[in-house]
């Protein structure tokens, strides 16, 4: 596949880091899959990946997180 942004780069499976805030939380997530394009670096989510982040990030808002960085994938707890 070639990447949507650049137009350029081929995309391949790899891993990235992600960056996520919500309200005074933001959350770092290390080593999440994704399709990542070798030119630009932009990064493509499987839709249960995204599930499973944003699932992180509720967490981590609801527990009153401030900055956090966890490696993918991150037990949820109840």
């Amino acid at each position: 596949m070639i990447c949507f942004v650049c137009k350029h780069g081929e995309v391949k499976d790899s891993t990235t880091t992600v960056t996520l805030e919500r309200g005074k939380t933001t959350l770092v997530i290390k080593e999440v899959p994704a399709r990542v394009c070798v030119n630009c670096g932009e990064a493509y989510f499987e839709p249960d990946v995204t599930d499973a982040m944003l699932d992180i990030l509720n967490v981590a808002v609801e527990a009153g997180v401030q900055v956090e960085v966890r490696a993918y994938p991150a037990v949820l707890v109840s």
